[in-house]
């Protein structure tokens, strides 16, 4: 009876650390961007926003970023830190726009690569464009 009783433990016992260890499977997909704002490609964008936005399929690790240029003089002017809203699925980036003006912006790079899930998995390079009237 006490050797039933060991066993039935011992199983018990591994069940639970399977459990709580996830049977040792990693989070390796990487996040997307699911959004930006203005969206990409956008024409007509009202030179007075003071924000722009990107918005990942999960939760983000926080005070990491890249918000990259390709060209300085298409990269808006930056106004203030960029942070997290929604759970960290959303980074905000404050900013100054200029009238009549293309904008390329990029979220991270094959050098620079903070945007990252909370498992340290890189978004993959995304270039996003965007045009004020």
């Amino acid at each position: 009876m006490i050797t039933i009783f060991r066993k039935d433990l011992s199983v018990i016992a591994i069940v639970l650390v399977l459990l709580l260890t996830g049977c040792g499977a990693k989070d390796n997909v990487p996040p997307k961007v699911i959004n930006t704002d203005p969206q990409n490609g956008a024409q007509d964008v009202d030179p007075s926003l003071t924000e722009i936005s990107v918005t990942f399929n999960e939760s983000m690790m926080d005070k990491s970023w890249s918000w990259c240029y390709e060209d300085k003089d298409k990269f808006p002017q930056v106004t203030g830190q960029p942070n997290y809203t929604e759970n960290n699925t959303k980074n905000v980036l404050p900013v100054k726009l200029e009238p009549n003006k293309e904008y390329v912006i990029w979220i991270n790079t094959v050098n620079f690569k903070n945007f990252k899930d909370r498992a340290g998995n890189p978004v993959e390079p995304y270039r996003f464009t965007f045009e004020t009237k």
